[in-house]
């Protein structure tokens, strides 16, 4: 009996703190469906009266519903191209040896380890010599100079991890690089993909600095009009609640259609 109850206590610690991260995300659903007037007034664990008027205000503006376009395009853009830069590199690192190459992979780290406002300034005055401010592709590229190397960090890891026989026998079997890189190689390394898209995703979508400093008036993030909402004339609390709580639909679609390789990813890789 002794050894049941030993082994139910991880069990209602992980309910326990699973209820605690959801907490927040209960709350601000109830904030969501709820006037400015309620939210406001007399704390309710349960809401006695629910709108979706907030939800509305959201679908009805084109400032919000644009918002929410614009981040969710350079999102993609950003994790299309760090994925796609990233597997050959990490493929290179993975195979080859060359002059030079343990510290050009610490580099890349480097840049990683760096804060994105120590890159404000350069990329501002490039962005906006070369055309590039208050564009969705400039977010991106910005965006790459982190999501890059964590991707090639991450990938390089599910790589080796293939055993180096598996390319000798494509070359034995006359298969050329190409084939074998896309049609035997990637699909042994899905999980790591799968880890790399969602770590990408992830950083791009909730990163402020960078989209902030970079986006103007045309192709404001939904992170920066969340922000600018706030003000001293007040707060609508209840629409910043129901655009807070659309902010995790993004996130939560990428975890589901990646769930698979997601956690063999995770319990095969690095990370």
């Amino acid at each position: 009996m002794g050894t049941e109850a030993k082994r139910r206590q991880p069990r209602w610690l992980l309910y326990g703190y699973c209820l605690y991260l959801a907490l927040p995300i209960y709350w601000l659903a109830t904030m969501a469906l709820q006037s400015n007037q309620d939210i406001v007034g007399d704390l309710e664990i349960v809401p006695s009266r629910l709108t979706l008027a907030n939800f509305a205000e959201i679908v009805g503006n084109p400032v919000w519903y644009s918002a929410f376009g614009h981040s969710l395009s350079y999102v993609i853009l950003n994790t299309l191209i760090s994925v796609t830069v990233a597997l050959p590199a990490a493929y290179a690192f993975s195979r080859y040896r060359f002059v030079g190459d343990k510290h050009l992979f610490f580099w890349l780290l480097t840049n990683r380890m760096a804060p994105p406002a120590v890159f404000l300034l350069p990329f501002f005055q490039l962005y906006s010599a070369i055309g590039l401010f208050d564009t969705p592709l400039a977010v991106a590229l910005a965006h790459c100079l982190f999501t890059v190397p964590l991707a090639v960090w991450i990938l390089e890891g599910f790589m080796s991890g293939v055993p180096r026989s598996l390319d000798e026998m494509a070359r034995i079997d006359g298969h050329g690089l190409g084939y074998f890189f896309f049609r035997l190689f990637l699909p042994n390394i899905r999980g790591g993909i799968a880890v790399t898209v969602f770590f990408c995703f992830m950083f791009s979508w909730v990163e402020l600095l960078l989209a902030r400093t970079l986006t103007g008036s045309e192709t404001k993030p939904i992170v920066v009009v969340m922000t600018r909402t706030v003000s001293a004339s007040g707060l609508d609390w209840g629409v910043l609640a129901a655009a807070g709580l659309l902010t995790i639909l993004p996130g939560v679609a990428v975890v589901w259609f990646v769930r698979r390789d997601l956690v063999k990813g995770f319990a095969l890789g690095r990370v």
